[in-house]
């Protein structure tokens, strides 16, 4: 029996497919939406109610809880075309984890990674022919999960809904982005939910990011919210300096930062190469110091939706650091090329990081 008959996933499918309306020669990130979702119900700890249905809005109470009291987390991941027609999917037991890691974080319930594997998969299978094969084409997926008991009142709620859809989306930056040192607001604080992918960090980062961007920055460098005297994220991705041919970045130890599953590759691949790496605290007076004086020859970000996102240029204090053209950048170039042939199975996975669906 497999754990599709043991979940007893009831599927709907839709009855008028809307790919066709969609342009992948041109694909926003973010604006289509595949034919299928799939959610499921946890009530007092326990899963059930699994079902895959057409994509479309969802009944919420007033009350939900989510909506009051913020217990909503979710995953990123990407699903790409093989040359051989077989979907590709980039270490996505990483994101299984990771889920309930958040979910302990905001008190809520564990969601066995066979189910989320189970039910990622069996999606996928569905809506296989959203999987574009075209280059820098690739399907998000979007897991999620939420309070939605309808109960007003702070405590862990008794019910949450857990749910999967998927978006066709092309690059999510097309060029080098301009980085704005934050020095006034927080992501996050030491204690808080940062190493966490909840809603609310993300929340949090608007409004500083809206100011950055009105003044031409794509997004905010953070920095620690006791000094601002160190470097932790950029925008929803990690970031990376290579200083002096070391791969510099910082730690997620701090508990204010997350650990990135593109992060992680990236670190693994540089060791696999013989690049030096360090995972260690490193100051704005540094990075100024090391972007100026010529010893940062590369800084980019990493992360699913953006995988790895050169910088072109990071506001500091109100001077425009400028870093070396792209194109004489080797290692950020080497690695992006290197992880894309992995995840479309166009270069050998010696790491065992990718799942393959047959079609």
């Amino acid at each position: 029996m497999s754990l599709t008959d043991v979940m007893n996933i009831h599927v709907e499918k839709t009855t008028r497919s809307k790919i066709n309306e969609v342009n992948f020669n041109d694909l926003p990130f973010g604006k289509y939406f595949s034919d299928h979702m799939f959610s499921a119900k946890a009530v007092n700890g326990e899963w059930g109610e699994f079902q895959i249905t057409p994509f479309g809005p969802i009944s919420i109470h007033p009350s939900m809880s989510a909506l009051h009291y913020g217990q909503s987390i979710f995953e990123g991941m990407k699903a790409y075309r093989a040359p051989n027609g077989d979907i590709m999917l980039f270490r996505p037991w990483e994101n299984a984890r990771r889920l309930n890691r958040s979910a302990q974080r905001m008190c809520m319930p564990n969601l066995p990674e066979e189910y989320f594997m189970e039910a990622l998969t069996t999606l996928l299978e569905i809506d296989q022919q959203w999987v574009s094969g075209k280059e820098g084409n690739s399907l998000y997926i979007r897991p999620f999960m939420f309070a939605s008991e309808p109960v007003l009142g702070v405590r862990p709620a008794n019910e949450y809904t857990f749910m999967i859809f998927s978006s066709p989306v092309g690059n999510y930056y097309n060029g080098p982005i301009k980085l704005m040192l934050e020095t006034r607001y927080s992501r996050a604080a030491k204690g808080g939910t940062g190493n966490a992918k909840a809603a609310g960090n993300y929340a949090a980062a608007l409004y500083p990011a809206k100011l950055g961007q009105l003044k031409g920055y794509n997004q905010q460098l953070w920095t620690d919210s006791s000094e601002h005297k160190y470097i932790e994220e950029s925008g929803t991705m990690n970031i990376f300096f290579l200083i002096n041919g070391v791969l510099v970045t910082p730690p997620t130890s701090t508990d204010t930062i997350l650990p990135g599953i593109t992060r992680d590759s990236v670190i693994r691949v540089a060791r696999h190469w013989g690049v030096p790496v360090e995972e260690r605290l490193i100051s704005v007076e540094e990075m100024d110091e090391v972007i100026a004086s010529g010893a940062c020859t590369e800084m980019f970000g990493a992360g699913t939706a953006a995988t790895i996102a050169h910088v072109e240029l990071v506001n500091i204090n109100g001077v425009d650091r400028m870093l070396p053209s792209i194109e004489k950048r080797e290692f950020s170039n080497k690695v992006a090329r290197y992880l894309s042939d992995i995840r479309t199975g166009r270069e050998e996975d010696i790491f065992n990081w990718t799942l393959r669906i047959p079609v």
